[in-house]
Parts: structure tokens; C-alpha cells; sequence
């Protein structure tokens, strides 16, 4: 068992974010020491690992919670889950093709700036008159 300090360790969350997350009934079925203080196993540690992923996937609390009832509903529920988890993905990946065309701007311009500052071309901008 692993206590909150452990656990966040383990998983790369401050406390008060794990906190929030039981609170919040995210982290279903969280175990008590004798002390009454929240501890973990290997599978709450999983699962919260999970968390921070969703959350990092663009999550609100409020999806994360369908998606922690949907969790508890078993096998049943899992056409759902790959739906919501469709849904997701097809975001990121519209935000990753939008960073990507961010990049390539920025490789466009850096690559003009040192053709200018190597003398290869005449500066040009669209601002300077």
C-alpha cells in the first residue's frame, strides 16, 4: 500500500491534485490506513496514472467522472468507452496537424532568416514598405 505522498510520487501529481481527484470520486473505492488516511495499491496507482492521461487528453472532471461510472459498469460498457475515447483522439490528432502547420510556419521563417542573414537572399517584409 502506498500513501497520497507515495503515490503522487509514483504518478507525477501534486497532492492537491489527487486530493481533488478522490474528492471528486475519481479514484473509486480508496482504501483507509488505521489512521483513516487514504492509501493505495498497485491498481489505484494504475488507474490514477489513467487519470492523468485523460486529463492530458483534454478531459473535463465531468467526462472523466461518465467515464469512471462507465468503468465501473464492467465489459458492458466498453463499446461506449471506445467511443468516447474515439472522440478524443480524432480531437488531439486536429490539434497536432494545427501544431505541425505551427511548426513548418516557424521552419519557413527561420529558414528565410538565415538565407538573409547568409547573404543568399534580399529581405523582404511584408511590413516594411
Amino acid at each position: 500500500m502506498y500513501t497520497m505522498k507515495e503515490t503522487c510520487q509514483k504518478v507525477g501529481m501534486t497532492y492537491e491534485a489527487l486530493k481533488f481527484y478522490c474528492n471528486q470520486g475519481l479514484v473509486p473505492n480508496v482504501k483507509r490506513n488505521e489512521n483513516n488516511h487514504r492509501v493505495f495499491d498497485d491498481k489505484d496507482v494504475a488507474w490514477i496514472s489513467n487519470l492523468s492521461c485523460l486529463k492530458e487528453c483534454g478531459m473535463t472532471i465531468q467526462e472523466m467522472k461518465e467515464y469512471v461510472e462507465l468503468c465501473l459498469e464492467g465489459e458492458k460498457s466498453i463499446p461506449v468507452r471506445k467511443v468516447i475515447l474515439d472522440d478524443k483522439r480524432r480531437e488531439l490528432m486536429q490539434k497536432l496537424e494545427a501544431i505541425e502547420e505551427n511548426i513548418a510556419f516557424i521552419d519557413t521563417k527561420q529558414k528565410f532568416y538565415d538565407d538573409v542573414l547568409d547573404g543568399k537572399i534580399e529581405y523582404v517584409s511584408n511590413l516594411k514598405k
